[in-house]
């Protein structure tokens, strides 16, 4: 069972009764602070999936609605159609519950449009799984997640052990393909959805689970039928305190800019580009123009985009294997560097969550990133360069992330010497974690001319050459000239390849391109659960005698008056 009223779940949902755990995997994995459990799964009807349009490499998204006020606007009516895809851009889970109390609550959609007539998208079917009544119970919060399978999305509620979707959305033209989540929005959009035809949307997830039809409502549609890029979508992603801009990456390696408010419909031209090779930025020619902006960043693919927390830079990583970091604000390179092999998959900003405010740091000092090279690669803002290589995987690596909610044992977090927990998923079906501690690690000191290079411990600060200039791009580096780190955990927790992970306060969460998600508990956290789940039944049980007896005593006390 789960107790919706603290977002707690209780040992019945563990993976015993609703979990077909494949053959040959292991349902925990050890790391020094305890064992991780697999607590449940969740999954698509299989029969709902169509791949007319190829497939897709499923991604995930966790989305917290935080409270809204009951006076809030209703919804806008029903669009005749509109769509939506999804990508993964995590959003932090702090603290959250399901609760399945009615109320009138309904989110509000802000001043977008909704889309109507005949576009090239087509319509979209929408339909209720798990629960026959559609989200009527919806309360207006919780944390959910979204993912994307063939030619659909799934949302599904994250503290109940239901393994199916609480709603599918279908499409009829295109495939989903990148989302993310704006836990901070001001008004009712706060989903963002890249399709493979190029077309994005913003909605309200609020709205669309509050909605008992069949069609997604109030869609704002920008780049509508390629007017702007017709190359495929590959990562999106908000703009920390943008104030609702948000930036959309393409196959043809483009990123634009836009602002949620303005009409997506609205004329936006830019100058041809003259060469491939170089970084240019265009801004659009009139004040009502949506994009606002063209970033060109290389000549491949953009394969994914990652803002720092303060959104004071944007990381990229693409085809041509390059890891780019610019001043977003500036429009400007500030550093970057090549793979030691291929192209570069996924990139991850690191930050440390501050466990009284619950609030993320900032630290953004680190930046991870994986790719072809079945490396991942630990880049340092200060150094400007690749300060560590993490040697592990036996595949290419598909999916980085920092966990912020992690602090070593006996450990306050003022300490000079901060140990970083980071993860790793891999097509090998991998989950990989890692402690990242500069002051022990193993650095090649300047190497003599002719001579091979000696090793020293302490920060890289002081045994690498001076930082790099700015704005310039390194080329890879020796094998023998970057540390090494090995995992503290290598686990197969999925038979499919991966393709993601999220790091939440009480879990761990991994995809694999296949569309299945598994949450994996965090030590300890299992059996608090356990403990509170029994205290909450006797609880209820003492409440339901004496509830008899104080009906009884209410009664005599009222006869007595």
């Amino acid at each position: 069972m789960i107790n919706t009223t603290n977002g707690m779940m209780s040992p019945s949902s563990s993976t015993s009764a609703n979990n077909t755990q494949s053959p040959g995997l292991k349902t925990y994995f050890k790391t020094p602070e305890g064992r991780y459990k697999l607590h449940y799964e969740k999954t698509h009807p299989a029969g709902l999936l169509h791949y007319g349009h190829g497939k897709t490499v499923t991604q995930v998204t966790l989305a917290h609605l935080k409270d809204k006020p009951a006076s809030a606007s209703p919804p806008a009516p029903p669009s005749t159609y509109s769509t939506g895809g999804v990508r993964s851009a995590a959003a932090r889970l702090l603290g959250s519950s399901n609760g399945s109390r009615a109320l009138s609550f309904v989110g509000g959609n802000g001043g977008s449009k909704s889309v109507s007539g005949n576009g090239r998208i087509g319509s979209i079917g929408v339909s209720s799984l798990s629960n026959p009544t559609g989200t009527s119970n919806f309360d207006g919060k919780g944390t959910y997640l979204i993912f994307n399978v063939g030619d659909a999305i799934f949302i599904c509620d994250l503290n109940t052990q239901d393994k199916d979707p609480i709603k599918s959305i279908h499409f009829s033209n295109s495939n989903p393909v990148c989302h993310a989540f704006d836990p901070d929005a001001k008004d009712g959009h706060d989903l963002l959805i890249g399709l493979n035809s190029g077309d994005v949307y913003s909605v309200s997830l609020r709205q669309q689970l509050l909605d008992l039809g069949k069609k997604l409502v109030g869609a704002q549609h920008y780049n509508k039928d390629g007017c702007v890029n017709s190359s495929r979508c590959t990562s999106i992603a908000w703009v920390p305190d943008g104030d609702g801009a948000f930036v959309v990456a393409h196959a043809d390696g483009n990123f634009y800019v836009y602002e949620k408010n303005k009409d997506g419909a609205g004329d936006s031209s830019f100058p041809v580009i003259k060469d491939q090779t170089q970084f240019s930025v265009s801004h659009a020619r009139y004040s009502k123009s949506n994009p606002i902006a063209r970033w060109h960043i290389c000549p491949g693919s953009i394969n994914s985009v990652a803002f720092s927390t303060d959104g004071a830079y944007i990381a990229t990583v693409g085809r041509d294997g390059y890891l780019r970091v610019f001043n977003f604000s500036r429009e400007q390179l500030v550093s970057g560097g090549k793979s030691y092999y291929g192209a570069l998959l996924c990139c991850a900003w690191s930050g440390i969550i501050d466990n009284e405010m619950m609030l993320n740091s900032m630290d953004g000092k680190y930046l991870l990133t994986g790719g072809e090279d079945d490396l991942v690669q630990v880049w340092s803002m200060e150094d400007r360069k690749v300060v560590a290589w993490g040697e592990g995987h036996n595949s290419w690596v598909s999916g980085v992330a920092f966990d912020p909610f992690w602090s070593p044992p006996n450990s306050d977090g003022t300490g000079e010497n901060v140990v970083y927990r980071f993860g790793s998923v891999g097509q090998d079906t991998q989950l990989l974690l890692w402690d990242l501690e500069m002051d022990e690690i193993v650095v090649p000191l300047r190497r003599c001319p002719g001579g091979s290079p000696t090793f020293s411990t302490g920060s890289q600060s002081s045994h690498w050459d001076n930082a790099c200039p700015v704005g310039t791009l390194q080329p890879a580096p020796s094998i023998r000239d970057v540390p090494k780190i090995s995992p503290l955990v290598a686990h197969r927790v999925h038979t499919d390849p991966l393709s993601g992970l999220i790091f939440t306060q009480e879990s761990v969460v991994t995809a694999c391109r296949e569309g299945h998600v598994k949450i994996w508990m965090r030590p300890g956290v299992a059996e608090i659960q356990s403990s509170n789940s029994e205290a909450l039944l006797s609880t209820s049980s003492k409440d339901k005698q004496s509830g008899k007896v104080g009906g009884n005593s209410y009664k005599q006390n009222n006869h007595q008056v």
